[in-house]
């Protein structure tokens, strides 16, 4: 019996370990078409900045945010808000260029990030990855969920057969 638990965990296991490498790109899809629109803003942002005289839209910012006129203060903040959005979209983005699997993972899983996954998995479909680098990530992470649901099984098992032997 533990037998066939064990291969059918490790086959589910297997199975879902490698989506994670799918769900990695997927979401750097995701990512690179979010920031090519934040993108287009920022730019929009810099040329009203231009067009206005201000040296750069961090000056027009600052300058806005010391407004006395309340929306456009509110204006101002929503700006920064996508300015720094788009910066974080480009460190993500070159993180997923550049880096390995985990540092994928890892930074998909942080709670800022749970909201883009959340988007992500909207449109998710389920798939085998085509890299060395995504089988090799399902393959250990199958042997190594397999590994610690079954050995508590297996060491309980031991424990008692060792305990009917010295009985």
């Amino acid at each position: 019996m533990i037998r066939l638990l064990d291969k059918l965990l490790f086959a589910s296991a297997l199975l879902l370990a490698l989506q994670v490498p799918q769900l990695a790109d997927h979401y750097q899809q995701y990512m690179a078409g979010l920031h090519a629109a934040t993108k287009w803003q920022v730019e929009g942002y810099q040329t009203t900045a231009r067009n206005f005289g201000y040296p750069d839209l961090e000056t027009m910012l600052v300058h806005h945010e010391q407004n006395h006129v309340a929306s456009v203060r509110a204006d101002a903040q929503q700006k920064r808000l996508t300015l720094d959005n788009y910066q974080e979209l480009q460190a993500g983005l070159q993180l997923f260029q550049q880096g390995h699997l985990l540092e994928k993972v890892f930074y998909m899983v942080q709670p800022t990030q749970l909201g883009q996954v959340r988007q992500t998995l909207v449109n998710f479909q389920p798939g085998l990855p085509m890299s060395q680098e995504g089988a090799l990530f399902g393959l250990i992470c199958a042997v190594l969920i397999n590994f610690l649901v079954i050995l508590p099984f297996v060491l309980f098992k031991k424990w008692r057969s060792s305990i009917v032997k010295t009985a």
